[in-house]
């Protein structure tokens, strides 16, 4: 009884876990380069920052110290000790980061990624935060946060969307969607996995499964048979 209850176990953990993708994103939390702790440094488009590139209009960008604060927000992180704020310093514009992933011609692959926003009506930081997510040069996806109401502390909201990669390399960006008058727009935790992926059992987790079920319906009848038997 025990060996078959076990055996049944085994096989229904390998039926139904599902494995932990690997994120194809290098430095999905922005924490290369180490910025000053409660402080951020700038990077202007056509620089590299880490593992990814400055992109988009002329401006830049600001890996942030998760313990920076100004005018009595707190910025913390969603992941890690740092975030990307895509607005930067006194740039406002659509800039923003893209990095470029081997990828599978016609397979689908599945992005998420958090959008960091403070609600600061008629303040420097404005009240929503947007990032527009463009593929190989397209607009594919356009997220905004609008989080935060009443909150001292930055927001965060996690957004996802797919897309089929068209050839054995893509392109990946974000740019900030925010106007001008907006100082504040975060990005954190970019993950890229391959989508639709799922656990198919092999042929021996489906015998033990099939075996260890069957045997316990065994023990179970004679069970019932020996408490008619007792009556």
């Amino acid at each position: 009884m025990k060996s078959l209850l076990a055996a049944s176990a085994i096989a229904a953990g390998l039926l139904f876990a599902q494995p932990a993708l690997a994120n194809l994103v290098l430095d999905p939390g922005f924490e290369t380069p180490v910025v000053p702790v409660g402080g951020f440094t700038t990077f202007n488009t056509g620089t590299a920052l880490g593992s990814w590139t400055v992109v988009g209009a002329a401006g830049n960008v600001a890996p942030v110290s998760g313990t920076f604060q100004q005018n009595g927000f707190s910025f913390v992180a969603q992941e890690g000790a740092q975030w990307l704020d895509l607005t930067g310093l006194n740039s406002n514009s659509a800039t923003g980061v893209q990095q470029t992933i081997a990828t599978t011609p016609g397979t689908s692959y599945d992005l998420s990624f958090w959008v960091g926003n403070v609600v600061n009506t008629g303040g420097i930081f404005g009240t929503t935060s947007t990032v527009n997510v463009l593929v190989n040069g397209s607009q594919v996806f356009s997220a905004t946060n609008s989080g935060g109401v009443g909150s001292s502390s930055q927001t965060w909201q996690q957004f996802t969307t797919s897309f089929v990669a068209g050839g054995a390399s893509t392109n990946l960006a974000f740019l900030n969607g925010d106007p001008g008058t907006d100082n504040d727009n975060g990005l954190d935790g970019v993950n890229l996995v391959v989508g639709g992926t799922a656990v198919v059992p092999e042929p021996s987790a489906w015998a033990l499964l099939i075996a260890g079920f069957g045997g316990m319906g065994l023990v179970l009848r004679r069970a019932r048979s020996q408490r008619r038997l007792a009556v």
